[in-house]
């Protein structure tokens, strides 16, 4: 899933940034250059899902072709160049089981994904659906066992197509455990997490879950991606 989220290095002319946004730019399509750690610019065009509440400057982004959601400062990141707000809008499909779509939300299921080893057989990726995508309601918030960085998909169709699949009570699953943290006002908190080779990350909790009231949103000030953690109340 990791290099499902990587963006192709296309060569474009960097260009002036534009100013501060003075109106909300939810639901809006925008496209912008990219300067990655060499210096090369990409292009990049996706859809802007939302505004942090605690953090207004830092939005929820899916770019076009991509399944992961990206968490940038649009109007702050160095990195961006040229960014523009397009006059067309995103237009959410209407959702002809809505019973099944609340249904869904909360849920741990199997999701079936074409096996990396080049077969056409598909393995499950165990995952936590967090919720409907609240301006594309035909996506889900999910996040998985193998990588608990938030994705968004249409489920509604993979279940439909026989690729998705509830897992009953006993096998429900919820993503790895941020330690340390009061369960009350959560939401702002710095945090760390350790890595595997004993370093140290520093991030911020920015969203909860409502369906799911003990996971949260955690962004990492070295990282793009949004990470899903079960908060465990300090003792």
């Amino acid at each position: 899933f990791v290099s499902v989220c990587r963006k192709q290095r296309k060569n474009v002319r960097p260009r002036k940034p534009v100013c501060r946004p003075r109106r909300n730019i939810v639901g809006c399509r925008i496209q912008h250059g990219w300067k990655d750690m060499n210096g090369l610019i990409t292009y990049w065009k996706g859809t802007v899902l939302c505004q942090v509440p605690i953090m207004p400057s830092l939005y929820l982004i899916k770019y076009d072709g991509f399944d992961c959601v990206y968490a940038i400062e649009l109007y702050k990141d160095e990195n961006i160049s040229a960014l523009e707000v397009l006059p067309e809008r995103v237009v959410s499909p209407r959702i002809r089981d809505v019973q099944l779509a609340r249904k869904m939300v909360g849920k741990t299921v199997d999701h079936m994904f074409v096996s990396e080893n080049g077969s056409d057989s598909k393995a499950p990726w165990k995952g936590l659906i967090l919720d409907q995508v609240p301006i594309m309601k035909a996506f889900f918030y999910i996040t998985y066992e193998k990588e608990p960085i938030l994705f968004t998909y249409e489920l509604l169709d993979d279940y439909k197509n026989g690729d998705l699949h509830f897992l009953p009570e006993p096998d429900q699953w919820l993503p790895r455990s941020l330690e340390g943290v009061a369960a009350e006002n959560v939401l702002g908190r710095q945090v760390e997490h350790i890595k595997k080779d004993g370093s140290k990350r520093i991030g911020m909790v920015i969203l909860d879950v409502e369906s799911i009231p003990s996971v949260y949103l955690v962004k990492f000030v070295d990282d793009y991606y949004v990470y899903a953690y079960n908060v465990v109340k300090a003792a």
